[in-house]
């Protein structure tokens, strides 16, 4: 591998090799080639649900009850027309997170541009599984979200050195 200080994002060519690894960083790619950016790889939707009841979150990891959701599904031309509020979308892709490296996602710019933005958390060193995101439509007009439309980029950084134990939470190995 190349020169990596931990804290620094990692760049394409250092991602591209931990793809080759097994695991892969990422797998379920739909096209590597356009996915791979300098500073990151972006995530396509698999998937989009809207809520349907409330959720809640207690104190103890136990008192959690997620809202429930109803799949949406895509137009025949392959889009999922969308009214402004909120929605989960599931990614494509599985990710799988070495106890040196946590990622944060941002969204495509061009989502903003269209008045849709994806909320995310951290994707915690030695995780791995499906990610899902909040995604909102704030644009009153509404959106159309193309299946496998790269939506979100995560950012990959080393972290000074690897965890003793990485991500053992309720979502590890989620949507396999």
């Amino acid at each position: 591998m190349g020169k990596e200080t931990s804290g620094a994002a990692l760049g394409r060519e250092t991602l591209r090799e931990m793809l080759a690894h097994s695991p892969p960083l990422l797998a379920d790619m739909v096209d590597p080639a356009a996915q791979v950016q300098p500073n990151g790889i972006d995530l396509t939707v698999r998937g989009v649900a809207r809520f349907t009841s409330a959720g809640r979150i207690g104190q103890a990891a136990d008192d959690r009850a997620l809202a429930e959701l109803s799949p949406l599904e895509p137009s025949q031309a392959g889009y999922w027309e969308m009214a402004p509020g909120p929605y989960l979308v599931t990614y494509n892709e599985v990710v799988s997170l070495p106890r040196d490296v946590m990622a944060l996602g941002r969204p495509r710019s061009s989502l903003g541009r269209c008045g849709v933005s994806v909320h995310t958390a951290v994707w915690d060193a030695g995780y791995s599984g499906r990610s899902q995101s909040l995604l909102v439509v704030y644009n009153p007009a509404g959106f159309r979200l193309g299946r496998n439309a790269r939506v979100m980029q995560l950012v990959f950084f080393r972290l000074d050195r690897p965890v003793g134990e990485g991500y053992a939470g309720a979502y590890q190995g989620e949507n396999k």
